[in-house]
């Protein structure tokens, strides 16, 4: 839809194709342009929207964009973000470090433009100990960086380097600054304005237009000398910083020579608690890393020696997110894992290729104590060994929350997801449906089909159940039509659904009431349910008809009107009983399916 000067106007594409000319449908005193659009499944195979994916891109396009706002509703589920963030990337920096604690308390900031380049920059220090830049090039994010990137860092390696040398801030403490020891616990977010940008791939990961890098470098020199004179507080803070970390690196690399001396790192020695595997290959060989020596024993038990290994971490582990590089190297834990994997760590010992293990598997508890070793785990080594997990070596084991024996058949299902699945198998068989007298059997696959639909229908109220109210979604899953093209049948529909949920004997109070929303020019029907003195309001309109969630309580109610008859029997190996709807039909089957099924949950 276009709405343009008193006109909407609307204009349809298939395939990137106009479908017809623009149409114009009515007047309107609203003004933009709303895309509504669906994706092709000839295309994408798999269509599904991640609400966090996108609320973290509308939140970037918000802070680079000052002043723009962005609403983010998700119909599925109600949620829904308003971004609307001043200050531009300052802001930004602000929200990145809001739960850090920052080391001084004035952001640095520069704008300018240089040779039709734009270039925006802030930066904090905070007291973490990695680097987070963040660039993006006329709003396009670079994970790998670029030549703005090179241009930051040359400006401020350079500026901050005179900045300490001229204030003998390394003579004094006796240390030699890197750029590496400058950048840690830096975050910053850099935006550049390029005129017809180049990149390295189709993915816009890196910038490699060689243009860019003198303007960023000259903008960010020039701005970050001001600052340092100008706010010498926030520049003794930020010096003693990077001096600190300037001791830090040196007292690791003491640390690693030390430990390399001893050979603890190289994999002369294999921890004492390894149950190694003998297979050599390291595509063929997996190491599972189990909690506490306990599960450990259970683990080596059930174990194939021949490519599988375990290794039980006793305790937990160091959270690498806040500790330096030499205090990894003095717990027990990181260096038992270190050792046993044997590709070592840091940058000038961390060798990939000497991995001895191409499935690393992490195996904890399915309680909050494994749940948090395992975030331990996982944060290590996305932080010491990133291209591990982007190479796909390493994997979470998810221990089951069932186990369900039906007669001999045993089986462990992962959590209730697979548990009703599993139960909906077991109540399918032999059984048939007679949906009434003289009416042909339903059973086998047609059976499963109808069943699955339901139970479908049924997760869906269930999930929408805190936004509307779930009698009215059971109604429309019932048959009862919701037409709000009009006014006349707007009201009709509200009648309809009334009389659904009016309930005489439970003396229920409920009213639909039809409305009209002028600025969106939109129907809808409000369902007022009142309990206990509290009144509960429920918006049906337009925007939630065009939902798949409605469309699926349609397509059942479509399905089972006028299925179940006078005399329909459900059926169940010998076990028969009369029913009057689906509803019931499913509920005994279910029931039934429970009778001979033993159930064990586990811990979770």
């Amino acid at each position: 839809f276009h709405r343009g000067i008193a006109q909407d106007r609307v204009l349809e594409m298939v395939d990137g194709v106009e479908v017809s000319p623009m149409l114009v449908t009515g007047d309107t005193e609203n003004r933009g342009t709303e895309v509504h659009f669906m994706a092709d499944p000839t295309i994408f195979g798999t269509v599904e929207y991640h609400y966090d994916i996108l609320a973290k891109r509308m939140r970037e396009l918000s802070f680079l964009n000052n002043g723009v706002r962005i609403r983010l509703t998700d119909l599925r589920s109600g949620k829904e973000d308003d971004f609307a963030f001043a200050g531009g990337v300052k802001g930004f920096v602000e929200y990145i470090n809001k739960t850090k604690t920052n080391l001084h308390p004035t952001i640095f900031f520069a704008t300018g433009e240089k040779d039709g380049v734009g270039v925006e920059v802030a930066m904090q220090w905070n007291d973490s100990y990695n680097e987070n830049v963040l660039c993006f090039t006329n709003n396009i994010p670079q994970r790998d960086g670029g030549t703005h990137l090179t241009g930051l860092r040359a400006a401020m390696t350079r500026v901050i380097n005179k900045y300490i040398t001229d204030n003998e801030i390394a003579k004094k403490a006796k240390v030699e600054t890197t750029g590496d020891d400058m950048r840690e616990g830096l975050s910053c977010v850099l935006s550049v304005k390029v005129p017809e940008p180049k990149f390295s791939s189709q993915t816009k990961d890196k910038l490699v237009s060689s243009e860019v890098r003198a303007p960023v470098e000259e903008v960010v020199a020039k701005a970050l000398e001001e600052f340092l004179l100008e706010t010498p507080i926030d520049a003794k803070i930020i010096c003693g910083k990077i001096v600190e970390a300037a001791r830090a690196r040196d007292a690791a690399r003491k640390a690693r020579e030390m430990t390399r001396r001893k050979g603890v790192l190289d994999g002369v020695g294999l921890p004492g608690k390894l149950a190694d595997c003998q297979e050599k290959d390291p595509a063929k060989c997996e190491i599972y890393i189990v909690e506490g020596d306990s599960a450990g024993g259970s683990a080596k038990q059930g174990r194939d020696r021949k490519f599988q290994a375990i290794l039980p971490l006793r305790g937990k582990v160091l959270n690498v997110e806040k500790a330096r590089y030499d205090k990894l190297l003095s717990s027990e834990q990181i260096v038992t894992l270190v050792t046993a994997l044997g590709c070592g760590i840091g940058k000038d010992d961390y060798n990939l290729d000497k991995l001895r293990y191409h499935r690393i598997i992490i195996m904890t508890d399915a309680d909050v104590d494994g749940a948090h070793i395992r975030t331990l785990l996982l944060t290590f080594l996305y932080r010491q060994m990133p291209d591990m997990i982007e190479r796909g070596y390493v994997y979470i084991a998810q221990p089951p929350l069932y186990k369900i024996k039906a007669g001999k058949d045993e089986r462990y299902l992962k959590d209730d997801v697979e548990l009703n699945a599993h139960m909906l198998r077991l109540a399918l068989q032999g059984s048939e449906l007679v949906p009434g007298e003289n009416a042909a059997v339903i059973s086998g696959d047609a059976l499963g089909e109808l069943a699955r639909s339901y139970l479908l229908s049924r997760s869906v109220i269930d999930r929408l159940s805190r936004l509307y109210d779930p009698a009215a979604l059971e109604a429309i899953m019932d048959g009862v039509a919701i037409d709000l093209s009009n006014e006349a049948s707007t009201e009709a529909s509200a009648k309809a659904l009334h009389a659904a949920l009016h309930d005489e004997a439970l003396k229920n109070e409920v009213r639909v009431v039809p409305s009209y929303d002028p600025v969106r020019e939109q129907r809808s029907l409000h369902v007022e349910r009142t309990h206990h003195g509290n009144v509960r309001v429920s918006v049906i309109d337009q925007e939630f008809q065009h939902t798949a969630d409605y469309q699926q309580l349609v397509a059942t109610a479509n399905t089972f009107t006028g299925l179940i008859g006078e005399g329909a029997v459900i059926k169940r190996g010998e076990r028969s009983m009369a029913v009057s709807d689906f509803k019931s039909a499913m509920k005994w089957l279910l029931a039934d399916a429970e009778r001979n099924v033993s159930k064990q949950r586990y811990k979770g």
